[in-house]
């Protein structure tokens, strides 16, 4: 029965591991289409950009509004209504701009539909695994989340292919394609067990309790900081790949990007496999400190390639710190049920957003220097620091005073 038990909940959280590619498919396959659509469609290129902000703003939105949603239609509901958004919208950008008269506000509509998917899966698929009954969870989330840097490459990769084979002109094919996966994932979801955060009869905690927890903040703090160290970089990694190894601007994301995701997913496959009996505190804070060197090799390194290869390490510094704050989340408040994840998820994309966005306003005062930015933007990485040494003390102060009281 214990056998059976566990390669169910094995399903679930293969499941999860899908929703994070689905997730990655709605992030990225777009950006790849840039160009395409302004050639087709005769959009200018500073407006097509304006998808990926209104991307991550319904993402935002998303995350600050649905916990009280969720909690009353039920998880399975909600992950599938993830899926079959992310499924319906990656079929609206092939057919919206075409049938409208504005082909922008198709690309819009369409960019809506599936963020509203990702924003929720990003909200659910983490405390579904949470609650799964596995052993060893910290392990679990970092292998969870492995699949988003994936998810990644291969969209990348596979969208590369198929445009070489069969031209980028196919690429609304290829866009129904990819709508299968989460097509098929939410028939999975329909099927899986999806166990409860919380115990049979007991509440989770309100909105007004979490704001009176000091270590709710903290987390908080600590999932800001994580987003912000990660996407600092990442954005701007395919900009030290063209400017200074002088390539494509195809050749510049595969070296750039794709590097740093890589070794992002890396990371955090190999403390899923490994990171059994490892802290996740010391780890955290080992992360961090590397994530710093990164940062200084990145922008104080007078040879490009040696640049790059800090993107690449920055990367690997970070793989642990979104999902490993997310573990110490449900670790340390465990009453805090769905709302809890979804303001941290809120929290991550806020640092997401403020990252790459505090790097460009830094290299723009500093003349366009893009390593002054990312120099100034190591504060991040020094924060998150600073942020789980106080975590380490905060919880070392809580088991004294449980082990005083027993």
């Amino acid at each position: 029965m214990a056998w059976k038990r566990r390669q169910l909940y094995n399903y679930t959280i293969q499941a999860c591991f899908v929703a994070y590619i689905v997730q990655a498919i709605g992030n990225n396959f777009a950006p790849l289409l840039f160009l395409t659509f302004q050639s087709a469609y005769g959009i200018p290129l500073s407006k097509i950009t304006l998808l990926i902000t209104f991307n991550f703003c319904i993402q935002l939105l998303i995350d600050a509004l649905s916990a009280r949603f969720i909690d009353k239609i039920g998880y399975r509901a909600s992950v599938m209504l993830a899926h079959i958004c992310s499924a319906a919208g990656l079929v609206l950008l092939a057919v919206l701009p075409e049938l409208l008269p504005d082909p922008f506000a198709g690309l819009l509509l369409a960019v809506a539909v599936y963020a509203v998917g990702g924003g929720l899966i990003e909200v659910l698929v983490s405390p579904i695994v949470e609650a799964c009954p596995a052993k060893n969870k910290e392990k679990a989330m970092s292998l969870l989340h492995s699949f988003y840097c994936w998810g990644h490459v291969g969209v990348v990769l596979l969208s590369t292919v198929f445009f070489s084979i069969f031209g980028i002109e196919n690429w609304k094919i290829l866009a129904i394609v990819w709508a299968l996966i989460p097509a098929a994932n939410c028939f999975l979801f329909w099927k899986v067990p999806i166990y409860s955060l919380l115990e049979e009869g007991e509440r989770g905690m309100s909105l007004a309790e979490l704001l009176k927890s000091r270590m709710f903040w903290l987390i908080l703090v600590l999932m800001i900081c994580a987003g912000a160290s990660e996407q600092a970089v990442s954005q701007w990694a395919s900009t030290f790949a063209e400017s200074g190894l002088g390539v494509s601007k195809s050749m510049g994301d595969l070296c750039g990007p794709m590097f740093f995701a890589v070794l992002m997913g890396m990371s955090r496959a190999l403390y899923g496999k490994y990171g059994e009996g490892l802290p996740l505190e010391l780890c955290m804070k080992l992360s961090a400190g590397l994530c710093i060197v990164s940062y200084l090799v990145i922008s104080l390194s007078p040879w490009p390639i040696l640049s790059l290869l800090g993107c690449g390490v920055c990367g690997f510094s970070v793989g642990i710190l979104w999902p490993g704050s997310f573990s110490i989340a449900a670790r340390s408040i465990p009453r805090g049920g769905t709302l809890l994840f979804a303001l941290l998820a809120l929290g991550g994309d806020v640092g997401c957003s403020f990252g790459p966005a505090f790097v460009g306003t830094v290299s723009s005062l500093a003349r366009g220097d893009l390593h002054m930015g990312i120099l100034t933007a190591a504060i991040f990485p020094a924060a998150m620091l600073a942020g789980c040494l106080l975590l380490t003390f905060a919880l070392k102060r809580r088991r004294d005073l449980k082990a005083a009281r027993a």
